[in-house]
């Protein structure tokens, strides 16, 4: 095999492997898919009747792209706890001691953790449609929200990559909650930008999770109450534009950083 269908087929292998550990950890499974399903509880239902977005848009409508994104965005703190749990076992230096491509562990994480998120978007569409929501733009535009959706995962599993192979500790690892919080919660999830303080909504509104919750409120059909900014104008070009700059910064710097260890 050359150097490339070599590197296919050992990413495929740890691919394998990830999905194997999942299913014999059925508390993680039950964590994986019961995290959506409490946070649609809550913060539809027990946060969502105070809730008023503006131009008379039914909040439901209005959140569920929203909690997408934010699913998608919490996303990276577990790929960046698995890494750093393996580094700290040693598994990372035993497959670095192997005959096998170094990109394989960082692309097989990545591949991995996107199944995983497909998957997440598959349970919390399913509880959106038993709740009422429906995507009102079509098979196509609903298709194409979906994709930013994973692109948004896409871009920031190199991020949790990154940091899990960085962070000193399993236990900093899981202090990175207080990173990711800001990350969805300040940002146009359950509230449009427009309404908070000026400095906060700046902040919101260039949020990449704010971009893409817009756009595929958008796609779906669903109520965008949006204010002036030229980025909320522009939420599509900015949910592509955003992933895609954070993949280019943070790929490469998760397979360097997996090849320096123990250097």
């Amino acid at each position: 095999m050359n150097a490339f269908t070599w590197a296919v087929a050992d990413c495929l292998t740890l691919v394998r492997r990830s999905l194997v550990h999942t299913v014999r950890q059925p508390a993680a499974i039950a964590w994986g898919l019961g995290f959506p399903i409490v946070s649609v509880l809550l913060f539809v239902y027990v946060f969502g009747s105070a809730m008023d977005v503006g131009g008379g848009a039914d909040y439901v409508a209005y959140a569920m792209p929203g909690m997408y994104a934010m699913t998608m965005a919490f996303g990276f703190m577990g790929t960046a706890m698995a890494l750093a749990v393996e580094r700290d076992k040693g598994v990372l230096d035993r497959f670095r001691s192997m005959p096998m491509a170094s990109s394989a562990v960082v692309t097989g994480r990545g591949v991995a953790d996107m199944l995983q998120a497909a998957l997440d978007l598959a349970v919390m569409a399913g509880i959106a449609l038993v709740i009422g929501w429906r995507p009102e733009g079509g098979a196509v535009a609903a298709a194409h929200a979906f994709a930013l959706l994973l692109l948004l995962r896409f871009a920031l599993t190199w991020l949790g990559v990154w940091l899990g192979l960085a962070v000193p500790s399993v236990e900093a690892a899981g202090n990175l909650f207080a990173a990711a919080f800001p990350l969805g919660m300040v940002s146009s999830v359950f509230t449009p930008p427009h309404l908070m303080p000026d400095w906060l909504g700046a902040v919101a509104m260039w949020n990449p999770v704010s971009s893409t919750a817009n756009a595929i409120r958008d796609l779906f059909g669903n109520p965008v109450p949006l204010g002036g900014s030229w980025v909320e104008q522009h939420a599509l070009l900015m949910a592509y534009a955003g992933p895609l700059a954070v993949t280019a910064v943070f790929l490469p710097l998760a397979v360097r950083r997996y090849r320096a260890l123990g250097r």
